[in-house]
């Protein structure tokens, strides 16, 4: 296996780029979705399944899997990817986001974060060394430095004292990581919705030099048209020869707009826990199949779909199981998002590659605009 981690960016139309992140444990194709495993886990499918999705990466999460079952555990045991059976590149967060939005009794100083675990009210501290060896622990290819994100709306002065105080643990997370070949990682930009402050950190981050750069503090209640906006200039501030990662978007309409900016890679937990509340997205659009509506149709899901839900199973069946509450519902209809989500990748990587994103987008609106199909 090579030890070298590197990013080619093959071709570009507009903003949106196409290309691909070489990793010791293979190759991800970017425009890149990455399924979120939080504990070690894509919740109800099994890791040869996700992989059939198209996915070449998977998220896991340092703040889960430290409280349970352990980062040290998890290392006796071989590593994240001989614990949870997945051989493919995974990207650990920093546990930063989830200290701040799960955790009880948080202390936030300079030092780092204490806080009570949400699950047994136990006490840790997690800070950018902390968090570093946590993720040398796990063996993830892809580390995130550590980070504070204030949810939004939030005063400018806030979003200024949280995205500096990222910034200097950014510093100490670049110094704790060190030097381990094979392995990358990625900044975080913060800075709200304000640009002056996206640049300050851009420039701090480009200062201390990571193997990619990730977009945080976006998705956290501020509205895609806010989150657009700060799109429309923070991946350029980024540099162009690094991957540049918008942290936890989206829906569909979300991702591509993303691509469209520039984003390279891309998580969210939608996938998955739409599929065990028996909501599907497809080509026209979300489909709830817990309405009556379905009770009756024998027709899949989307007819151009050749996932396997939607080659053998009727919208009759997948609404009868999510009535009945059988575990085959959220298996189903989990495996049908994951699979359109990296259709949707595979379809702009494609039309990127052939200079035609514009065509594409279009088309994709403007099927997701006809709505779901009409009733029989």
């Amino acid at each position: 296996m090579t030890t070298a981690f590197s990013f080619a960016l093959n071709a570009t139309d507009g903003s949106a780029r196409t290309g691909v992140i070489r990793t010791p444990r293979g190759e991800i194709r970017t425009p890149a979705f990455m399924p979120v495993g939080t504990a070690a886990t894509v919740k109800a499918m099994m890791p040869e399944s996700v992989a059939a999705t198209g996915a070449d990466i998977l998220l896991g999460n340092t703040y889960h899997l430290m409280l349970r079952p352990g980062a040290e555990r998890i290392d006796r045991l071989g590593g994240l990817h001989r614990f949870m059976n997945w051989d493919k590149p995974i990207l650990t967060d920093s546990g930063g986001f989830q200290v701040m939005s799960l955790a009880d009794l948080r202390k936030l100083t300079e030092d780092g974060v204490t806080f009570r675990s949400h699950v047994d009210g136990s006490k840790h501290f997690l800070s950018p060394e902390t968090s570093m060896e946590i993720q040398r622990l796990l063996g993830s290819d892809i580390v995130m430095c550590f980070d504070e994100c204030p949810a939004l709306p939030a005063d400018e002065a806030r979003v200024a004292e949280s995205m500096r105080l990222s910034m200097r643990w950014a510093a100490r997370s670049r110094e704790a990581f060190g030097d381990r070949p094979g392995h990358a990682l990625f900044g975080i930009q913060q800075g709200g919705v304000t640009e002056a402050l996206r640049g300050e950190s851009a420039e701090a981050l480009k200062a201390i030099g990571f193997d990619g750069y990730a977009i945080g503090g976006l998705a956290v209640g501020e509205g895609q048209e806010a989150m657009f906006g700060v799109l429309d200039y923070a991946p350029a501030m980024l540099p162009e020869d690094k991957p540049r990662y918008l942290m936890g978007v989206g829906k569909p309409d979300d991702i591509v707009g993303a691509v469209k900016r520039g984003v390279d890679m891309m998580d969210c937990v939608l996938p998955s826990r739409s599929g065990r509340t028996g909501q599907a997205w497809t080509r026209r659009g979300q489909v709830n199949l817990k309405n009556a509506r379905h009770a009756d149709d024998p027709r899949p899901l989307d007819e151009d779909c050749t996932c396997p839900t939607c080659r053998n199973y009727s919208r009759a069946y997948l609404h009868h199981v999510f009535r009945a509450g059988e575990m085959i519902s959220g298996m189903l209809l989990t495996w049908h998002n994951l699979y359109y989500f990296q259709e949707i990748m595979q379809g702009m990587r494609e039309a990127i590659a052939a200079g035609r994103f514009d065509t594409w987008e279009a088309g994709f609106h403007a099927t997701r605009a006809e709505g779901d199909i009409p009733l029989l």
